[in-house]
């Protein structure tokens, strides 16, 4: 009895830790969707690949980068530093707003990344 219960209420308390996290396809639908297949010359694949590399397409991923004083939002980890709330603002949206998992203003953000002279090289 104090085993079943015990087992019980470990289900309750445990949490999927990857519950954000995107599935390849769903990412690839999102990205095409909001205009990233070709987008200045970038294949759909490079974009996906990019969102794999920075996030594991966690659209709920933030990462702080302490030694250079940045911290990282979103599936493309978009910086604070240049694009976001503080610093520049060039996207001129909120890093919280760089969390939704329906990506658009995301989506947004990364547009005016790529668009700079360093292109994907920003990243």
């Amino acid at each position: 009895m104090k085993v079943s219960l015990v087992l019980a209420l470990l289900g309750y308390l445990m949490v999927p830790s990857d519950a954000a996290i995107l599935g390849r396809c769903v990412v690839a639908k999102r990205l095409k969707d909001g205009g990233l297949s070709d987008f200045e010359g970038y294949s759909l694949e490079n974009w996906v690949c990019l969102a794999y590399f920075e996030s594991k397409f966690n659209p709920e991923a933030v990462y702080e980068n302490v030694h250079e004083a940045y911290m990282g939002f979103g599936l493309f980890q978009i910086r604070n530093n240049d694009w976001c709330d503080r610093g520049r603002n060039l996207c001129h949206v909120s890093c919280s707003d760089l969390l939704d998992p329906y990506l658009k203003k995301t989506i947004e953000c990364a547009k005016k990344v790529v668009k700079e002279k360093e292109g994907m090289g920003a990243w």
